[in-house]
């Protein structure tokens, strides 16, 4: 079966899942894939350090967010992607106030440098590169009601895929770097001495997602594992005290996704999902929920494309 390409590629920032840029699919040249996801989030227990509890001060914390994104096809081979969400926090329980507002733009570059059918399969290696810049002023010192950690971050991503008939599997790994921050107070304590400034060294990290499932011209539904290490740098909660933007953050993530694409409307596809977190290190055990709508814009329809909508043309 050849490459699908005519189909939507979502990017979703960090601890926000669906159906991402790190998937074996391609939008084909000239297309515009341009859509909103709306995600829930919430849990009502974390881990500081390994020590799962939780806190009566806090109830259930929440994340409601709904993104803007999009991917265009330079080539079939090279696709732009772009994120920008809007999010909101809030606790059920004690004085702290949930905040809203633009979280950060992140860019995307993607690239299949090789692919090869063999038979009824088709070998797949892809490269991307990713930049995501804060957009807004948001405080990231305000863990766990904050929007973000407000790092500028830069991230390499290097994905094999497999897929035989309507069968696949996907697997990627990425290195993220990430810049200071700066907060608004002049000093801080990690667990092990005390800081004198406002900038604060963030840790770099390691991500890898596993997906496998069926894909189809119209259908999509994999089963995703996703992990995320924080690096040499970081540091745990200490006791009954607040997160802080350089804590050590570990998560292992396992979620389902599908995507349909009507067929009366092949242009128009409908997304959707659940994933919760099984076991971390310093963040939230946390399930989530989405679901949204993506329409594809052809910027240079020919009579052999409108004969072409639900499949790839040869």
């Amino acid at each position: 079966m050849k490459k699908l390409y005519l189909s939507c590629i979502l990017l979703i920032p960090l601890f926000m899942s669906s159906q991402t840029d790190i998937d074996g699919i391609m939008m084909s040249k000239n297309n515009f894939c341009v859509g909103t996801v709306y995600q829930y989030s919430s849990w009502d227990k974390y881990w500081e350090g390994t020590f799962k509890r939780e806190n009566l001060n806090l109830g259930t914390v929440s994340t409601k967010s709904i993104g803007l994104m999009g991917n265009y096809g330079l080539s079939d081979k090279l696709n732009i992607l772009f994120s920008l969400p809007y999010v909101e926090t809030n606790a059920s329980a004690g004085t702290m106030k949930g905040q809203k507002g633009i979280q950060d733009l992140t860019l995307t570059v993607k690239y299949v440098p090789f692919e090869k059918k063999i038979g009824h399969t088709t070998y797949s290696l892809y490269a991307l590169g990713s930049f995501s810049v804060p957009v807004t002023d948001y405080a990231a010192d305000y863990l766990p009601l904050s929007l973000g950690l407000k790092s500028k971050t830069a991230s390499l991503r290097l994905m094999g895929d497999v897929q035989s008939g309507n069968f696949f599997s996907t697997l990627s790994a990425a290195y993220i770097k990430r810049a200071n921050i700066t907060i608004d107070r002049n000093s801080y304590y990690t667990n092990n001495e005390v800081h004198y400034t406002n900038e604060v060294a963030m840790p770099d990290a390691i991500s890898v997602n596993f997906r496998f499932g069926y894909r189809s011209n119209r259908l999509i539904a994999e089963a995703i594992i996703d992990s995320w290490t924080t690096q040499a740098g970081g540091f745990d909660i200490t006791k009954n005290n607040m997160p802080f933007p350089s804590n050590t953050m570990n998560a292992l993530k396992l979620g389902l996704n599908t995507k349909y694409t009507l067929k009366r409307i092949p242009e128009l596809a409908v997304v959707g999902g659940y994933n919760f977190v099984t076991e971390g290190r310093n963040i939230g055990k946390s399930t989530a929920i989405y679901g949204g709508l993506f329409y594809v814009i052809n910027f240079k329809k020919t009579e052999h494309d409108e004969k072409c909508t639900t499949k790839t043309c040869k």
